[in-house]
């Protein structure tokens, strides 16, 4: 089963599913907008990913972020922040089964279902 989370008016979401859609890729869509994320399955994904390549730093939302609170981010921190505000998180997060795979290149993702073809 493939998941692919983010929310649906992020235009690197709109270029990920496109590129899914044009290959007849099937997949689950998770809005963290109307779902929010799971604090479970964040810390297992931190656990594999890390926080830093999980927090978009480069967003609307980070911006939003008091300076005090940027100074001082940590892991403990920064899974509290995705969990309050989980389209902090960098999109999309492709979850492919066995392995979690965080923001949209097509020669990525292509390397990512070449490789998940047989399975």
């Amino acid at each position: 089963m493939i998941t692919l989370y983010g929310i649906p008016n992020c235009d690197t979401m709109k270029k990920a599913r496109a590129w899914l859609a044009e290959r007849d890729i099937g997949y689950a869509f998770h809005d963290y907008k109307k779902a929010g994320i799971d604090e479970a399955m964040l810390r297992a994904w931190v656990d594999e990913l890390g926080w830093q390549a999980l927090l978009n730093t480069r967003g609307m939302m980070w911006r939003k972020v008091p300076q005090d609170v940027k100074d001082a981010i940590d892991e403990s921190s920064a899974i509290r922040l995705m969990l309050d505000t989980p389209s902090i998180i960098r999109r999309p997060v492709l979850d492919v089964g066995g392995k979690r795979h965080v923001g949209f290149q097509p020669d990525a993702y292509g390397a990512i279902f070449d490789r998940h073809d047989d399975a």
